[in-house]
């Protein structure tokens, strides 16, 4: 049996960048990773480039029955199959956990295993790629934002926050997660939308005329659900200016995501979104429990998202027929 400080299940991009800053700055880390991914850490270990260049060795383990306790799960799998592997963790000591997966969905399902009051409220506005050789590419860190789901702050989430910043990875502890969290996924959506439609570079589609102002439509309709659901959003961390976006004119707000794009260009112009990796990789796209949450929540509320109700029935079309056998 084995535990550790922090385990990291799913070490993909996200999950690979953390694991190996935690693991350089000496705390205890397990991964939990099956397939070619397992076996090429056990043999290269974790290997950092792009912001940073890290290259460690990590533990393992490939069969989650083995896992005893972990002071901190990090959850960085994609969200499909994300019930099923928390379900295999059930039996695991877990003093917190918390998921950097995209939507909220993630919050209700590690709820549902280890108790909403050992889950935290998480966003990261950090990204990376991984490569075909192993290496993950370290292309963005701004910030991982903590938080307890009831809004308060509390001494755990300063000191867990604390400990993966000063690992390199940028983290703070804030106030009203959920807040954030929701504001994220409303500049979520369209990102991803465009993305996986386009297929190119996040600043090519920020800058077109066309293409931003599809992004405005669906943010204004995402927002609307979270106004609905008695959430307030914030422009604080935000990945794009939603205050921007979401007020003022529809021209106005156009222009304000194509200066998002310029910036993008010129401070991340590798940047692209992990939908549009996972696209290119062959991996299923994070659909129902991103998109198709959204929509369900806006059903339940009788509101009307067209525009977001379409793009979740494109994409999910997309990403069944790209995988379908001929």
């Amino acid at each position: 049996m084995s535990r550790a400080e922090f385990v990291i299940l799913g070490p993909g991009a996200l999950g690979s960048i953390l694991a190996a800053h935690l693991a350089r700055a000496g705390h205890s880390v397990i991964v939990l990773a099956r397939g070619e991914r397992a076996r090429r850490i056990e043999r290269e270990g974790l290997r950092i480039k792009g912001l940073t260049e890290i290259s460690t060795p990590v533990t393992v383990l490939t069969d989650p029955a083995r896992l005893e306790a972990a002071d901190c799960l990090i959850v960085a799998t994609k969200t499909p199959g994300t019930e099923a592997a928390l379900e295999r963790l059930r039996h695991v000591a877990v003093g917190v956990a918390f998921s950097v997966q995209n939507g909220l969905m993630k919050n209700e399902l590690l709820s549902a295993v280890f108790g909403a009051e050992r889950t935290l409220g998480a966003l990261a506005n950090t990204s990376g790629e991984l490569l075909a050789s192993g290496e993950v590419l370290f292309t963005r860190n701004v910030n991982l934002l903590l938080g307890e789901l009831d809004g308060s702050e509390s001494g755990r989430v300063r000191a867990l926050a604390a400990a993966i910043d000063a690992a390199g990875v940028r983290a703070s502890a804030v106030p009203g997660i959920l807040s954030w969290e929701w504001s994220k996924f409303v500049a979520w959506l369209p990102l991803m939308s465009l993305a996986v439609t386009t297929r190119t570079a996040t600043w090519r589609y920020l800058s077109d005329p066309g293409s931003a102002l599809v992004l405005v439509r669906i943010a204004r309709e995402a927002a609307l659900l979270a106004r609905a659901l008695g959430v307030q959003l914030t422009n604080e961390g935000a990945i794009l200016p939603l205050a921007a976006i979401l007020s003022g004119s529809q021209a106005q707000a156009v222009e304000s995501v194509r200066k998002a794009g310029a910036q993008f260009a010129a401070s991340a112009p590798g940047h692209r979104m992990s939908a549009l990796q996972d696209l290119e990789a062959g991996r299923a796209l994070e659909v129902e429990e991103t998109f198709g949450y959204a929509v369900r929540k806006a059903r339940e509320k009788q509101l009307a998202v067209p525009l977001l109700e379409a793009f979740y029935h494109l994409v999910a079309a997309i990403d069944r027929t790209r995988r379908a056998a001929p």
